[in-house]
């Protein structure tokens, strides 16, 4: 059977196939490795990571923290990532492809959905600059939702992102976007984006089971564009030396939405009478030398009255997740770039039986050796559950990327 395996030996051994008619170049540490055709009609980027970390939970008594206890910690291998990218036939026509290795990856329990394969697909698409200013991605790739979420993993700021992104993320699905990208005047910044998706999520082969989803953003820089794409780099690991600002608004509606969680959760029963999940975002990004300080704001509601979830009998089946949640992080780059960052979320989640608010405080600290390439990231992490007993929680991290 297909795997892998098999896979990567295959474009090993295109690689060497193509060597005599092609271009291989000098690259430095985390720069990936790059192929160029002779003839110019193919162009092809592999770069591989991985995230070692250690956690440790422990439980807060009675919220006194004098009374600590009841600790539970894993070592285990968070990501494994192998990408390629580059263009086809022409460098208006570009593609991706990202594949999930390590087992918290790819598991989904959920064969009826999934096939009886690995979920290892994170993004496979194409993206077609057909016009000036126009451009159209087709595929899988993340919908334009809150700000943290596509920032990919290798650029966080903490060990892990947010509880709001955990809550409220709209992820990635199957489907097609429409993008305009314009510098108007001098550096005023304007990006806008249209997508028509399934509504299930990645990697799904069973057809679908509600509506489509529709994802609109428009998102402005009106001090021009950050360096490297920094909008989507958390930290300042490339010091603007003049102050940039990016800011973004969202809406999401996932029509007749079929999991709990609109594109992500569990999958609601057959019976159930499916309702529409609307989702808001609004976000923005700010840096300037050392200092980064990015905030995002999200709200997520139904159709219909409340979030339970019924069959056409009025038994109750299950409750989508829905509510609001406020997320703010900053943090200082020193000379030396080690990078002290504080991070704040507030999460108001509406269950069909109530679910707590939380209040979630973050500290952390980041030595970037080579920058996102090769860091070593640490964060402590204290939980206020307003019906349960508050948390406290300590990461250690090590990311290599090649």
């Amino acid at each position: 059977m297909f795997n892998i395996k098999s896979f990567l030996f295959i474009v090993f051994i295109l690689s060497l196939s193509h060597y005599s008619s092609g271009q291989f170049k000098d690259y430095s540490f985390g720069e990936g490795f790059r192929y160029n055709a002779k003839d110019s009609t193919f162009d092809i980027k592999a770069t591989f990571r991985f995230q070692s970390l250690f956690e440790g939970n422990w439980r807060v008594n009675n919220d006194d923290l004098g009374d600590i206890g009841n600790l539970s910690s894993n070592f285990l291998i968070r990501r494994a990532r192998l990408k390629f990218d580059g263009f086809a036939y022409s460098p208006k026509l570009t593609y991706k492809v990202e594949l999930a290795l390590s087992n918290r990856d790819i598991n989904h329990n959920n064969p009826t959905h999934y096939g009886e394969g690995g979920n290892i697909v994170l993004d496979a698409y194409l993206n077609w600059n057909f016009h000036s200013d126009f451009s159209i991605k087709v595929g899988q790739f993340k919908l334009a939702g809150n700000r943290e979420r596509i920032v990919s993993s290798a650029n966080l700021q903490f060990v892990d992102r947010s509880t709001l992104n955990s809550r409220f993320t709209l992820d990635r699905d199957i489907g097609a976007s429409l993008h305009y990208d314009k510098t108007l005047g001098e550096r005023f910044g304007l990006h806008l984006s249209a997508a028509l998706t399934q509504g299930d999520g990645r990697n799904i082969i069973s057809g679908n089971k509600g509506g489509h989803q529709t994802t609109f953003k428009v998102e402005i820089m009106p001090f021009g564009e950050f360096t490297n794409n920094g909008a989507y780099v958390q930290s300042a690991v490339y010091r603007e030396q003049k102050p940039k600002l990016a800011f973004a608004v969202a809406f999401d509606k996932n029509h007749g939405a079929a999991r709990t969680n609109g594109n992500k959760g569990a999958f609601l029963p057959v019976n159930a009478e499916l309702k529409d999940l609307m989702t808001g975002f609004a976000d923005f990004m700010f840096k300037y030398k050392g200092l980064s300080v990015m905030g995002e704001y999200t709200l997520r509601k139904t159709n219909g009255n409340g979030n339970g979830v019924f069959d056409d009998s009025g038994n109750y089946l299950d409750s989508y997740r829905i509510g609001s949640a406020l997320n703010l992080q900053a943090g200082y780059l020193f000379k030396n770039n080690f990078e002290v960052a504080a991070r704040y979320t507030y999460v108001t989640p509406l269950t069909y039986f109530g679910s707590p608010n939380v209040n979630h405080y973050t500290l952390g600290f980041s030595k970037y050796l080579t920058g996102h390439n090769l860091k070593i990231q640490t964060d402590l992490g204290y939980i206020q559950n307003y019906l349960i007993d508050d948390g406290l929680t300590w990461r250690f991290q090590i990311e290599i990327g090649f």
